[in-house]
């Protein structure tokens, strides 16, 4: 990866977008908040509801704190080049990539993120990284934004049982040249990077949000 010598970010392309590819978008904005600055995760979760209606406003200051986050990660000394085991901006995306193969791309590069979050956080919560209340918060706004929390390709398994998901972990220590480092928050606005992912905590993941979306709908 080569940093440009310049961005243009043109509000106005924004208004282009279907509402599903608008809101796509967040999740990757509430990636970067949740390992690098809770006080903006705590303003997405606020701005959700304002984002799902397409509110030009809060568009603007999601687009402006993470192209400043985004350039603090480059220019403090945040391996613009990907030299390093560490992809912290990859968080959640190891599920992310997998979910959209499985499901044949039905599923969107935004809503896949956000799938991964869920996963990951969940995963962190578990081992004691991350409040349940920040987890529990994540969730709301991935859905008060109209992004899912669940979709069917988790579910999908081998003939062993073993979770298909799964096999990202073995897609994303290939891509890292062999050894697996898996960015997750500690606490929120910070980040751990782990070299080993235990699958039965995943498998809990999976089950959590899997009941969680039969709670809603039976409350539905």
């Amino acid at each position: 990866f080569h940093p440009p010598h310049a961005v243009i970010n043109d509000l106005d392309v924004l208004d282009t977008l279907p509402l599903r590819e608008w809101i796509g978008g967040v999740s990757e904005a509430l990636k970067v908040a949740m390992i690098k600055d809770a006080g903006f995760f705590r303003e997405l979760v606020a701005m959700a509801p304002a984002l799902r209606r397409r509110d030009r406003r809060a568009m603007e200051r999601l687009v402006i704190r993470c192209a400043e986050l985004h350039l603090e990660h480059i220019a403090g000394g945040g391996d613009p080049f990907e030299l390093g085991q560490a992809r912290p901006l990859d968080f959640g995306h190891w599920a992310a990539h997998k979910l959209e193969t499985l499901s044949a791309h039905r599923i969107r590069h935004g809503e896949a993120v956000g799938l991964g979050l869920a996963l990951d956080s969940h995963y962190a919560w578990r081992m004691g990284w991350l409040d349940r209340a920040d987890f529990e918060a994540l969730l709301d706004a991935l859905e008060a934004c109209g992004l899912p929390t669940w979709d069917d390709a988790l579910d999908l398994r081998h003939a062993d049982g073993r979770p298909r998901v799964l096999d990202g972990l073995d897609d994303f220590r290939e891509h890292l040249g062999g050894v697996l480092c898996v960015t997750f928050p500690d606490g929120l606005g910070g980040r751990r990077e782990e070299h080993e992912v235990d699958s039965g905590r995943v498998e809990e993941a999976i089950a959590f949000l899997r009941g969680r979306r039969g709670a809603a709908a039976s409350v539905g």
